[in-house]
């Protein structure tokens, strides 16, 4: 097949993060690359150059494709992402024209849910509160005393899953390795779809009392800003762990704070509203809340997953195969 003209459009400094020396090479091969160097915009090519690609290769920090862009480059076919959404930076109009759009949003579901495991198993452990306990020298309480901790341990709790995205589906396979009931609220799911990974289907409010985690999977929207406020956090019983590594939109920062304070719930937020919180906030020093700075995702060696299936996604394209995972217009609304 013949080499479709490409470039890489990301931050000059995650190419080599992203792919291996032989990765490289390999997609040398596979297409002709126009470029020596990722394009961080497209005024560093002329408008010869840009009208005669085919194929863009995407990632951290890429240009936007809006109309002007998409204009100067009639023949653009395809855009493999080597990260996650796609909405930040591809217009609408991309779809409209025809454009076949690839998102890494699969692979970098797999860290982000073996995070959310870990969450999971540290939260209902109490991990936090034993952790603030130990380093404490005024407490006079022994230890690993369960005298004043909400209910310890993961057997034959009741997990909810807000969001039955990629993330929420690995979530929901990787909790099948504990003894859970596995509830998921998202009014996307049928009843079989449900079925077929072996959980409940259950509305938000019946997910809140019924669980003894709330781990929230959704895409940031209008539909979804602040689902998780006072009205759901009250439906919460007292002990219940709040795990987001989702948006932090998606929970009222105030309500939460309010009940944190109290001690009522504890949570693990790897993302927050805002992000990050103001150093003046309370939750820094609770012992019922773990904080990370948006670290579930791809980080580190993790981050050459997503090379890994964007190499794949070329592979395929130029040996004629459809896009393993493309993500289709009638879904942007409902994506992350």
């Amino acid at each position: 097949m013949r080499k479709l003209p490409s470039a890489f459009c990301m931050k000059a400094d995650t190419l080599d993060m992203l792919f291996t020396p032989q990765e490289l090479a390999a997609l040398k091969d596979l297409v002709d690359l126009r470029f020596s160097t990722p394009l961080e915009t497209f005024t560093q090519a002329s408008p010869a150059e840009l009208a005669s690609l085919e194929m863009l290769i995407t990632g951290w920090g890429a240009p936007a494709l809006d109309q002007p862009a998409l204009d100067l480059m009639p023949n653009l076919r395809y855009v493999v992402h080597t990260a996650g959404t796609v909405k930040t930076f591809i217009d609408d109009l991309a779809f409209a024209r025809g454009i076949e759009v690839s998102s890494a949003a699969a692979a970098n579901a797999v860290p982000v849910a073996e995070y959310t495991l870990a969450c999971i198993i540290f939260g209902l452990k109490r991990a936090t509160r034993f952790a603030a306990r130990l380093r404490s020298t005024e407490s006079s309480a022994p230890f690993r005393d369960l005298d004043g901790v909400p209910p310890v341990g993961t057997h034959r709790v009741v997990i909810g899953l807000v969001g039955a995205s990629q993330v929420g589906r690995r979530v929901v396979a990787l909790l099948k390795n504990l003894d859970v009931q596995i509830l998921v609220y998202d009014p996307y799911l049928t009843d079989h779809d449900a079925e077929a990974l072996g959980v409940e289907r259950v509305g938000l409010l019946e997910l809140c009392a019924r669980s003894a985690v709330v781990s929230l999977h959704a895409p940031a929207s209008p539909a979804t800003y602040r689902m998780i406020g006072s009205e759901q956090l009250s439906a919460m019983a007292n002990g219940t762990v709040l795990v987001n590594t989702a948006r932090g939109s998606l929970v009222d920062t105030v309500a939460l704070t309010a009940e944190l304070l109290a001690g009522r719930l504890d949570a693990f937020l790897d993302v927050t509203d805002p992000e990050p919180l103001p150093r003046t906030s309370p939750l820094f020093e609770l012992p019922n809340v773990f904080l990370t700075p948006h670290i579930a995702g791809a980080l580190g060696n993790e981050v050459e997953r997503l090379g890994r299936q964007a190499f794949s996604e070329v592979e395929r394209i130029m040996a004629g195969l459809p896009l393993q995972y493309p993500v289709v217009a009638d879904d942007l609304s409902r994506i992350a």
